[in-house]
Order: structure tokens, then C-alpha cells, then sequence
């Protein structure tokens, strides 16, 4: 009786958070033009306790859509721009010397920006990989270790970083394995000629939007739980498994093409994201169950990071995305 209630009670959260889903497409879009694909992978990667990297050229709003996620998620939001001389402690938080009540002197840990519920890395790749980093156990862990005292994070916590693709002088690319910390890796086109002008009209003009909070911390936990709670096919799972061993070249079953064109495939971690965005997908839709389309929508952003190409694709004029959905055919 209490797994029926149960089961029940989940159905009704699904239908809630696909109402939930519609209200924040409707406030968003009160700010940001168009972008409708992007900001549905950033809240699937939020619902499936991931994190997000976005890669576009300048002006395409990336800070934008962070900072309106986070009003509409009533989430405490820091922006980071990372730069060459940036240090770990300017992240984490650093430790400084002060007057306790009784006239002695002790440390003092004082928090960085990383501690918050919405992090933005602006232009992470501009800074050291020793800053870069700072932040993967916060990422991994969701905890800060600074001076031998280990820091819990304030649930939820996500980290969206941006990277600009055009200049690279300068630059730190990020090591793969803060990149396979990402769950999704979104590139950001430019808006089409409609949107464009209403993005002139909007931002020209004495208009400004009021966004009402749509999703507290404790709703957005609570839909975190909800997602995990999502049943899968056995069929399903072992289709996943077998999609991402196949972008491995060392492994028998790898097509041609991989063996020609990859250096390394994805790992175990892709194909958890690629369960996980598929759960978080269905739900938001209303659906109570993932199906095979959930994985192709979300397999772009899942294995584009994850895919290292040889000389080989880059002499043939190879493109990740096209291998990936080669897989698919």
C-alpha cells in the first residue's frame, strides 16, 4: 500500500514539475531570446545534478542566461571572471589573521566565491590549469578542502562555465578530466534574424523585465530525488552502454570510422550523464519513463567533450558531432 502511495505521489510530482517547466520557459523568455535548446539542456543538467560549459563568441548572452536561471531558481548566484593572475584562494576563500574577544589572534577561514548555490566561470580557459583546478572538488564533491578543514557546499550547487571559441591566444584548455566533470558541453549559435531585431527592441529600450521565482532550493532537491527515482529499461541501459563502449577505438566492437578518426572514447561517467538526461528529459515532458529519443536529444552535449578526434579527422576535415551522429545511423 505505501509503494502505491508512493509511486502516486511521484506521478503527481512529475505532472508538477512539467507545469513548473512551462512557467520558467514563460519567465525566461521574458529576458532571453530564443535559446530555447540551450536553456532546456542547462535545466536538465540542474535536475541531474551536473554541470554545464558553454562555448560561444561574445554577445550571445551566455552570463545572461545564468544569471536569469538563477532568479527564476531563487538560487544564490557568484560570477567568477577568471583571468591569468587569478589564485585557487581567490576561489575556495583564503584564511586570514584576526582579533579574537579575548586579545589573542587567530585564523579565520573567509569563504570564496565557489560557496554558493549558481557558480559562473566566465571565460574559464583564461586562467592557469592550477586555478582551473580549484574547482574540481567542489564540482566532484560538492566540499571546499582549504588549510586542512574540509567545507561542505550548500545544496544545490552547479557549476556553468563559458568559454570563448574565437581567440585561444592566451588561453588554458581545460585537462580532460575537469572537462569529463562537465556533464554537458553546449555551443551557442547565433540568433536567427526575427530574434535578433527583438533582441534590439528589448535592449534598446526603456524595457525592463520583472521575473518572478519560479523553483526554491528545496523544490529543485526535491526534483533532483525525483529524477534518480525514474524507472529505466534494462534494454535501455544496455543500449547506452553499448552506444558509448562503441566510441572507444580500442574496443572490438568500435565501427571503422571511430578506429580511424578517435584518439579516446568516452567513459563510464558519459554513460551515467547520458541515463541521467534522459531521466531528467521525460519528466520534463511529463513522461514518466526515458526512452530511446531521450539519449539521441541529449547525446550531442553528453559526447562531444568526451570524444578525443586524431590527426587523422583533423587532416579529413572530421567534426566530432558528425561522429557521434554517425553512431546513431
Amino acid at each position: 500500500m505505501e509503494k502505491k502511495q508512493e509511486i502516486i505521489s511521484d506521478k503527481l510530482l512529475v505532472n508538477n514539475l512539467h507545469e513548473k517547466y512551462d512557467l520558467l520557459k514563460k519567465e525566461i523568455s521574458k529576458v532571453i531570446v530564443g535559446q530555447s535548446e540551450i536553456i532546456e539542456q542547462i535545466i536538465i543538467s540542474i535536475l541531474s545534478k551536473g554541470h554545464c560549459l558553454l562555448i560561444g563568441v561574445p554577445g550571445l548572452a551566455k552570463t545572461l542566461i545564468v544569471k536569469t536561471l538563477a532568479e527564476v531558481f531563487d538560487l544564490n548566484f557568484n560570477r567568477v571572471q577568471f583571468t591569468p593572475d587569478l589564485m585557487p584562494s581567490d576561489i575556495t576563500g583564503t584564511e586570514i589573521l584576526e582579533n579574537n574577544v579575548t586579545g589573542g589572534k587567530e585564523f579565520k577561514f573567509i569563504r570564496g566565491p565557489v560557496f554558493t548555490n549558481l557558480l559562473l566561470a566566465d571565460e574559464i580557459n583564461r586562467t592557469p590549469p592550477k586555478t582551473q583546478s580549484a574547482l574540481l572538488e567542489a564540482m566532484q564533491e560538492h566540499r571546499v578542502t582549504a588549510a586542512g578543514n574540509t567545507y561542505i557546499l550548500e545544496e544545490p550547487f552547479f557549476v556553468l562555465a563559458t568559454q570563448n571559441p574565437i581567440e585561444q591566444e592566451g588561453t588554458y584548455p581545460l585537462p580532460e578530466a575537469q572537462l569529463d566533470r562537465f556533464m554537458f558541453n553546449l555551443w551557442l549559435d547565433y540568433p536567427d534574424f526575427d530574434q535578433e531585431v527583438e533582441v534590439i527592441n528589448k535592449t534598446t529600450t526603456l524595457y525592463e523585465p520583472h521575473i518572478d521565482k519560479v523553483l526554491s532550493k528545496e523544490e529543485i532537491i526535491l526534483f533532483q530525488n525525483l529524477v534518480r527515482k525514474v524507472p529505466v529499461a534494462e534494454e535501455l541501459v544496455k543500449y547506452v552502454v553499448g552506444l558509448v563502449t562503441k566510441t572507444r577505438p580500442s574496443h572490438q566492437s568500435s565501427p571503422k570510422f571511430i578506429k580511424d578518426y578517435i584518439s579516446w572514447g568516452a567513459g563510464p561517467r558519459a554513460s551515467q550523464y547520458l541515463i541521467f538526461g534522459a531521466k531528467a528529459l521525460c519528466i520534463l515532458e511529463g513522461r514518466y519513463s526515458p526512452t530511446m529519443d531521450d539519449i539521441r536529444k541529449i547525446a550531442v552535449p553528453v559526447l562531444r567533450h568526451r570524444l578525443i578526434l586524431n590527426f587523422n579527422a583533423e587532416a579529413d576535415g572530421i567534426y566530432v558531432v558528425d561522429l557521434i551522429n554517425k553512431l546513431f545511423e
